[in-house]
Order: structure tokens, then sequence, then C-alpha cells
């Protein structure tokens, strides 16, 4: 992890995971059984290098195996997002009403999205990190969650 006081990704994903096979591992850990679909499906989301949509999960999966099944995407969405290893998102609805899932990483970050060209990427901070510490003292509250989304117009969207 960089020592720096923020990070910002260079394409959509700043928490790619270094160790593959992390939500497999977690789900093991738990007693889940993992069926080989499950276990394709979990190895598309632990690779992925942007923010994917249950569609796009599918498709990527039934690259690997053409048997994977829609239906075991969404349960295998669903088992992730009640274990805490994964979080829905809504990405400002810039690319629609669909909802896209990234897996966890080291830090928690924030998104910032173009509201013109529909780029996202991600924003870790230390002082967000003190932000939430703040929160959970201010409203005694044990924070498992945080999710935080930006708009505005980048750079290149400016000078147009």
């Amino acid at each position: 992890m960089s020592t720096t006081a923020h990070r910002v990704s260079t394409g959509e994903r700043i928490n790619a995971h270094d160790r593959p096979g992390r939500l497999q591992e977690a789900l093991t850990k738990r007693g889940v059984r993992l069926t080989r679909q499950r276990k394709i499906i979990l190895q598309v989301m632990d690779d992925a290098e942007r923010h994917l949509d249950a569609g796009a999960i599918l498709d990527r999966a039934q690259k690997l195996d053409p048997r994977v099944h829609r239906v075991t995407v969404y349960r295998t969405i669903d088992l992730l997002k009640r274990n805490g290893l994964i979080d829905e998102l809504d990405l400002l609805h810039l690319r629609g009403d669909q909802h896209f899932y990234e897996s966890h990483g080291p830090r928690d970050h924030i998104h910032v999205a173009c509201l013109k060209c529909g780029t996202v990427r991600e924003f870790e901070s230390h002082l967000y990190e003190k932000l939430k510490k703040q929160i959970e003292k201010d409203c005694g509250i044990d924070i498992t969650t945080a999710r935080t989304e930006v708009g505005g117009y980048c750079e290149k969207c400016r000078k147009k």
C-alpha cells in the first residue's frame, strides 16, 4: 500500500488485488460450498479491472465455461453481498439503472465520475479514513461499509 496521503486510479479500479482467489478463500473459510460455476464467477470478480454489472460477469464467466448460468451469477452476487465481500454500486446511474459490483480492497475509496463521458475513477485518501473515524465518534456508530460517489466534469470534457 502506498504511503502517500492519497491515490487516484489510472483506470477504473485502484484496489486490484494482489492475491488471486481472495473471494474463494473467504467463502471457503465460512464453510460455503463452492461449485465449479461459483468458482469461475469468483475468479471473474477477483480479476476484474473495472466495475462489472451482472451481465458482464456472466459474459466473462461463460468465456471460461459456457455452462455458467445467469441464475448462478445472481445467487453468487447475493451470497457475496450477504457475506460483506462485495459492494453493490450504482455509479450515479451514469450507465443506466444497472448495478455494478466490486470486491472490497484494503481501504475504502471514493468513486469519482464524469457526468458527461461517464469515466469512473477511484480515489483513496487518509482524509476519508479520518472522516469515517469522526463520523463513528460523533454518531456512535461502528462503520462497516462506506460508499461515496462524487460527480462532476473531467478535464477533457470541460475543454470540449
